[in-house]
């Protein structure tokens, strides 16, 4: 069978976003009713509502939807998980992994509700350091751990692409709650996180 794409989206939104970013090419010196830019503004229009989803999203009640009772309190701890967001300076991306851990406090929360809380908050427009908190103060707010911790490694194009046009930089911003302020705590987690457990 063929396939189908289904996706929903605010049909004012996109229509008012269309008419704006046709007018937006218009002002950059291309010709808005040419082949391959006659569905440009539609396809625009969505990138943009699906790349900003996070602000109807809410992160504590996704971590409280998979909250669990849990007599545990080690290190869980969830690497590598992708970021993609958009630097709310010049609306250009900015890519690269969050590293999350927490010690429960008698509450855990399902794995992959670490990942979503990490989109919730990236799928805005946002600045790394923001985003960073902002995950942390999530989790710390639900789960009330012993402590919590977050860091985030990502490469931005808009110092890629423009302005100081550095190819190799990254930008590295950390934020530690709790038991993750003593020096063994934290060391542990940066070890673990730079680890390759093979």
């Amino acid at each position: 069978m063929g396939y189908k794409k289904i996706e929903q989206y605010d049909d004012l939104v996109t229509s008012d976003l269309m008419a704006h970013y046709k007018n937006a090419l218009g002002l950059l010196g291309e010709n808005p009713a040419r082949e391959g830019l006659l569905k440009t503004p539609e396809r625009v229009a969505k990138a943009m509502q699906f790349m900003t989803q996070g602000y109807a999203l809410d992160a504590r009640a996704i971590l409280n939807s998979a909250k669990f009772h849990e007599n545990v309190s080690e290190m869980i701890i969830v690497k590598d998980i992708e970021v993609y967001s958009l630097c709310e300076h010049h609306m250009l991306p900015f890519f690269g992994k969050a590293h999350i851990a927490y010690i429960p406090n008698g509450w855990i929360t399902g794995l992959s509700k670490i990942a979503r809380t990490v989109d919730v908050f990236a799928r805005r427009l946002q600045v790394q350091e923001r985003l960073t908190t902002e995950i942390l103060d999530a989790i710390r707010d639900t789960l009330e751990p012993l402590g919590a911790a977050v860091v985030i490694e990502a490469s931005h194009l808009c110092m890629m692409m423009r302005g100081v046009q550095k190819q190799n930089s990254v930008t590295t911003t950390s934020a530690f709650y709790g038991e993750f302020q003593k020096n063994e705590t934290r060391s542990e987690f940066i070890k673990l996180i730079s680890a390759d457990l093979d």
